[in-house]
């Protein structure tokens, strides 16, 4: 059994990850920390997880994490960097949900940020955790940087046409839709129900944090630099993310539809759907699949890929438990296989 912490367990990922690690076989949940909920029991915080989470929360400074197999940081940007370095020295693995080892270039992090880094050193080290890229280097990972919710719905769109050379890779066009969840558990007024139900709008258009982890993704497997326009958009949904993707191709003789069964024949986590299909955001919720459909509208020489993936799952929690069984050596749907829910 891997005994398990995680660092931020009152928010919305990680309650995501309280729900499928507590029904993963080989897991055994050791600590769950807040400073702000120290002693409240996670049952009574979260209802839905009473019966399956016994444990309360604990105080960092009284969670004795070094004991740990692997910890999860469900935490604001920031946090993870000033604590991975011990964690490590202690012979534990660390998967990070947020931000702070997923871009390489310690100066784009820093002015996206608007922080110093805390341990720059460790970035080098830190893998980026898109197991349908990275799969053999998660395997042997102390750190892992676990995808944000935008990227992996991006990328997957992305990678069987740029891997294939098939779409100018100057101008790409991301246009991104997510449910308010992606905003986080906390109070704040665009977020407010008054305010984003019976409502949509875009944000972020003149510059998204985004922004440069989804194009460091796309050049390493390009190998060249990729120009990427990403718009994201707010939408009345509590999960959910919606990426519609545009690409110039370069040559309109390729099938597509084999093109992407073929690339993700052996991905568990990612489905392909029949031509001419539309993916649903409900179609994935609470599960830890992406689902991709591909299109050429009027057979022209424009490609559109649609992506939808749960934003709390495999935009989160669900892709960082893929992670650690990935790092442990265990079948990558432990805990994971999980139906989506309808309606």
């Amino acid at each position: 059994m891997l005994k398990v912490g995680i660092v931020g367990g009152t928010g919305y990922t990680g309650v995501e990850l309280l729900r499928l690690l507590a029904g993963h076989p080989q897991v055994q949940l050791h600590a769950i920390t807040s400073r702000a909920d120290a002693g409240t029991p996670v049952s009574q915080m979260f209802p839905s997880l009473r019966g399956y989470v016994n444990l309360s929360f604990t105080h960092p400074d009284e969670a004795h994490l070094d004991q740990c197999d692997v910890v999860f940081f469900a935490t604001p940007n920031g946090i993870a960097m000033q604590q991975t370095r011990a964690l490590l020295d202690a012979g534990v693995r660390v998967i990070d949900l947020a931000a702070d080892f997923r871009i390489k270039d310690i100066a784009v992090w820093e002015k996206w940020y608007g922080m110093t880094h805390a341990c720059p050193e460790l970035v080098a080290e830190a893998v980026y955790g898109l197991p349908e890229v990275n799969r053999d280097k998660i395997k042997q990972a102390r750190l892992v940087a676990n995808p944000g919710c935008y990227p992996t719905a991006v990328q997957l769109g992305f990678i069987p046409l740029i891997e294939a050379g098939l779409v100018e890779e100057g101008s790409l066009i991301a246009d991104a839709k997510s449910g308010v969840s992606g905003a986080g558990r906390k109070a704040e007024i665009p977020t407010l129900f008054a305010e984003a139900s019976d409502n949509f709008k875009a944000y972020g258009v003149a510059g998204h944090r985004h922004l440069p982890e989804i194009r460091q993704g796309l050049t390493n497997v390009s190998g060249k630099p990729v120009g990427l326009t990403f718009v994201p958009h707010l939408t009345p949904l509590i999960r959910g993310i919606h990426a519609t993707l545009y690409g110039r191709l370069k040559n309109k003789d390729a099938d597509l539809q084999a093109l992407f069964e073929q690339r993700y024949a052996d991905e568990a986590f990612v489905d392909v759907l029949p031509a001419g299909s539309m993916p649903e955001t409900r179609s994935v919720r609470g599960s830890n699949l992406c689902r991709i459909a591909v299109h050429r509208p009027q057979g022209g020489d424009t490609v559109v890929v649609l992506s939808v993936i749960d934003n709390l799952v495999k935009g989160a929690a669900g892709q960082a438990v893929q992670n650690m069984n990935i790092m442990f050596g265990l079948p990558e749907a432990s805990g994971l296989n999980v139906v989506p829910l309808l309606p």
